[in-house]
């Protein structure tokens, strides 16, 4: 079975910078802190530690996401959107996705993930499909403020993100049953 390209790759070419985790690691499968407690799961649920840097010095905010290109959807899965995190801040601590928004910085907003809440999804993969991939992207963009509200969607979000980006960052870990 061909598994879809991974998330962004249609997205115009932008330079890159570094991501890096203290719970992440590109190719690595995920810990059960970053498992879903839900849909059969027993894990933490919490969001990963990020930290970039390196990114160009026009950036005036970011935006992180999560996306499983492999969810058996037809779209993916969308586990976190967070948006207009300002310019100096260069990191997120883990659980800043725990939906309560206590350890993201102000003005951020969260937007809700495909399974309909404000906050992180961990990974819950269907039983028995191959591992899944769970692109964690940091955007790095030209504007302040992308032009969206908490009711919009990851598409909108995605939208915005493929005309504001101007540099990219992504750990790409795995998980699978």
């Amino acid at each position: 079975m061909t598994r879809p390209p991974l998330t962004f790759s249609y997205f115009p070419d932008v330079p890159s910078f570094t991501l890096t985790s203290d719970d992440i690691a590109d190719g690595e499968v995920l810990s059960d802190a970053q498992v879903a407690s839900s849909m059969g799961y027993g894990g933490l649920n919490r969001s990963p530690h990020l930290a970039w840097s390196g990114f160009p010095a026009e950036t005036k905010s970011f935006a992180v996401t999560v996306h499983d290109p492999d969810a058996p959807t037809g779209s993916g899965f969308w586990h976190w959107v967070v948006v207009n995190i300002p310019a100096n801040v260069h990191e997120l601590p883990g659980d800043a996705g725990s939906g309560d928004a206590t350890l993201l910085p102000a003005g951020v907003l969260e937007i809700r993930n495909d399974a309909g809440f404000h906050g992180y999804m961990g990974a819950a993969p269907p039983p028995g499909d191959e591992p899944h991939r769970y692109v964690h992207t940091v955007h790095a963009l030209d504007v302040e403020r992308l032009d969206v509200d908490g009711n919009a969607t990851a598409a909108v979000v995605g939208f915005n993100l493929r005309f504001h980006t101007i540099a990219r960052a992504q750990l790409v870990p795995i998980f699978g049953s």
